[in-house]
Formats: C-alpha cells, structure tokens, sequence
C-alpha cells in the first residue's frame, strides 16, 4: 500500500534529474559554451574592434532601440486585445482569437515579403503613407514595424490568463466603494496583471532582438543605416569571420541576460510589494 501511495508515472528523479541535465546540456550549455570559446581566441583588441565598430553600435543602437519600442508598443495594444478577448463577447471573436497567433504559424520570411509588399511606395498600406513623407519599407521604420508584427503574440498570451483568473466581484466591490473606473484600473487590476504584462514585455523583447527572418526582407540592410545585429551577424558568418560573429553573439547574449535579471528583479519587488500584508 505504502508502495502504491509513492509509485511515479515517469522514472525516479535521478533518472528524470540526469535527462533533463543532459538535454539542456545538449541544447542550451554547450552551444553556449562553444560560442564564449570560439570568442576567446580572440585578444583584446580584435574583440573591440569587432564589437565596437562604427557598423557593429549602429547596428546595436538600430536592433536594441527598434526592439525596445516595438515591445512597448505591443505592451500596451497587447494588453487592449487582451482586455477585449476576456472581457467581450461579440461575432467573430474566436476568429479574433486565433488571429493573433498568425505571427507564431507564419513563416518569417513570409512574413517579411508580405510587409514589405504592404508597405512599399506602391503597396497596399505604403501608397497611402507616401504622399506623406513616410516610407516605411527599406527604413528603420519598417524594422520597427517587422519587430512589433512578431512581437504582439507573447503580450496577448501572456495577459490573457491572467485577466481570465481576475474576480470581478474585486472591480464590482471598488465600485461600490466610490472608485471610478481609472482608479479601479490602476489601484486593482493593473497591480494583478502587471507582473504579467511585464513578463509579456520581456518575451516580445527578446523575441525582436533574434529576430532575422522577417527583418531581412523589409529592411534593404545598409550598413550604419537599416541593418541589424542578426543580420551583421549573418554577414560575418558568410565571409567566414566565425570569431567576429560569435564576438558579437557574446555582447548580445550578455546584454540580454542582464535585461532579463532586471526585468526578474522587478516582477519579484513588484510582486513581494502587493502582496505583502497592511
């Protein structure tokens, strides 16, 4: 009976403990460890002149900046959609629903051609931008628009749960205490889905940091104009510059870990300050 009462449906944990080790080894550690190596036989001055050349910061200030305001974009229209999907009924919203996941099923290359076909001079979108000085394909401006197209996805499927779980009965009850509805939005239900959003926030950044696909298409990738860390990065590698490459994989990787320790910190101190007891 004691037997029965602790069997596991998988193996032991030493067991499950050694695959999982393995596996993130296999996947995550070594081609990370492989990447470190390959930049370490680099000196010093090779490794700052290949990530701190003029093309390499604008290529940093263009990918880091486009990412970062694409993610904030999304942040917030992310939250509206969310918002919607939960708390509305009406026609069509299952299609609604399932829309916003195209950016997951859609080939990135796809992706890119169909942006830049839309808003080129004489696309669909762009020839109604155009007599307006606005051109968003071949610009900066069209990988802004590439980074927010993919990014939408993690916000809406990272709020939306969150908003499912959310008790009305607590905005009902702020109500009946005389709190009109901004007050009710930002004193009860942004404190509940803020560490959520900020989660969304962080996947929707790092998504467009890796970006390569869609951005390829749309941008024309000037160097010290449109092009971006990825596609640098591509360009190294088909010249066979394998250190340069994995160089600047190395300055993105830690740029990276270090915003999502911040970011952690922050979902910690903000989630340790709602709840913590009057």
């Amino acid at each position: 009976m004691l037997l029965s009462r602790h069997r596991r449906v998988l193996p032991g944990f030493r067991l499950t403990l050694g695959f999982t080790l393995f596996y993130l080894s296999l996947i995550v550690l070594i081609p990370l460890a492989a990447t470190f190596a390959k930049t370490g036989a680099l000196t010093w001055p090779q490794f700052r002149h290949a990530v701190a050349s003029p093309t390499a910061l604008a290529a940093y200030r263009l990918s880091f900046g486009a990412s970062f305001f694409a993610a904030l974009v999304n942040a917030f229209f992310g939250l509206l959609v969310a918002w919607v999907l939960v708390r509305y009924k009406f026609w069509g919203k299952r299609f609604m629903d399932a829309l916003v996941d195209l950016p997951f099923a859609l080939p990135t290359a796809v992706a890119g051609i169909t942006l830049a076909t839309l808003y080129a001079q004489n696309g669909w979108i762009g020839r109604w931008l155009a007599p307006y000085g606005i051109n968003v394909s071949y610009t900066p401006l069209g990988v802004f628009v590439a980074l927010t197209f993919i990014g939408l996805p993690f916000v809406v499927r990272t709020v939306q749960p969150v908003l499912q779980d959310f008790d009305q009965e607590v905005e009902e009850a702020a109500a009946s205490l005389g709190a009109n509805r901004l007050k009710t939005f930002f004193r009860v239900i942004l404190p509940v889905i803020f560490p959520a959003l900020v989660t969304g926030f962080a996947l929707a950044f790092a998504r467009a940091l890796g970006e390569y696909g869609s951005v390829v298409f749309i941008s024309s990738n000037i160097p010290l104009k449109t092009q971006i860390v990825p596609v640098l990065i591509m360009s190294k590698l088909e010249q066979f510059d394998y250190a340069g490459a994995t160089a600047l994989a190395v300055v993105m990787l830690g740029v990276s870990f270090l915003l999502l320790l911040t970011i952690n910190w922050l979902q910690w101190w903000n989630t340790r300050h709602t709840h913590r007891p009057e």
